[in-house]
């Protein structure tokens, strides 16, 4: 069965895309650490990210490079953050977060719930400047 990240990927269900090329898509966290944490993919379904090709693992980096500069034009912090976990969605995927403390990126903390319109506008600052 195909993972959520690849229904969104494939413009099967909604997402809030910030960014997209022919290989990846980046769109914003439902669920975010902080206003503006973003989800880099590879639009290939791959589980773990060291599966990827060596080709394919430099793209996705050079495509989710691009997207951080992007976001931190739009959103206000002193760094982009990176992680990648990998165990939520078994979809390769990297979570680009906006920090102004560590405390920004602890995943264990109580995640944000913002409503569509919220979304939307962020979205729009950070596709805006991509």
């Amino acid at each position: 069965m195909p993972s959520v990240f690849s229904q969104i990927a494939r413009h099967e269900i909604p997402a809030h895309i910030v960014a997209e090329d022919e290989q990846h898509l980046a769109f914003l966290d439902i669920n975010p650490l902080v206003m503006g944490h973003v989800l880099v993919i590879p639009k290939k379904e791959i589980d773990y990210i060291y599966d990827l090709e060596d080709d394919e693992l430099g793209a996705l980096h050079v495509f989710a490079k691009k997207v951080a500069k992007s976001l931190k034009l739009a959103i206000p912090c002193l760094r982009i953050g990176i992680s990648v976990i990998g165990l939520e969605v078994p979809h390769v995927h990297i979570h680009l977060i906006p920090l102004n403390s560590m405390e920004d990126i602890n995943f264990s903390r109580m995640k944000l719930s913002p409503s569509k319109d919220e979304l939307e506008v962020i979205s729009k600052k950070i596709s805006a400047q991509y």
